[in-house]
């Protein structure tokens, strides 16, 4: 898909986000980066009798896999300037080891900036489904984009 510009995008328009297994070694890897080695991601034994009754994705991991989902599109490729924000995220229900997510995204504001006409402002409400329908994540995430510049449209 092609990148899309500040401009491209249409107040509600939705999209869907190609889809990613979760797997063992993304746990294994994200618990070596952030530290967080909390039994219910990395201990089967002492997960066999917890509220879930096997060990679980880390809900950060989840979050950061979702914003690389957004860049597999390729609508924010060469286009995302910046990520502003994370805003009213909710964790609904847990990833497991060899859930396939993908990302359900909506535009839900958009705002040109005034200072500098080269970009703007767009939120996204996005939420992170399994492979049954099931919401796992929601929220909003904020990313400033380039407008297209007139000579090159």
């Amino acid at each position: 898909m092609s990148p899309k510009y500040f401009d491209d995008w249409v107040q509600d328009e939705e999209f869907l986000t190609p889809t990613r297994t979760m797997t063992e070694t993304d746990v294994v890897m994200f618990a070596a980066m952030s530290g967080d080695y909390n039994e219910l991601h990395t201990s089967a034994e002492a997960t066999k009798n917890n509220q879930f009754g096997r060990r679980i994705v880390h809900g950060l991991l989840g979050l950061a896999v979702s914003h690389g989902l957004l860049f597999r599109t390729g609508y924010l490729e060469g286009t995302a300037i910046a990520f502003m924000s994370v805003d009213g995220w909710n964790f609904k229900a847990p990833i497991y080891f060899g859930d396939t997510i993908h990302v359900k995204g909506k535009i839900v504001e958009k705002k040109a900036s005034k200072s500098k006409t080269d970009r703007g402002i767009i939120k996204f409400y996005l939420e992170i489904l399994n492979q049954n329908g099931i919401v796992v994540q929601s929220g909003f995430k904020t990313i400033m984009m380039k407008r297209e510049e007139p000579n090159k449209a």
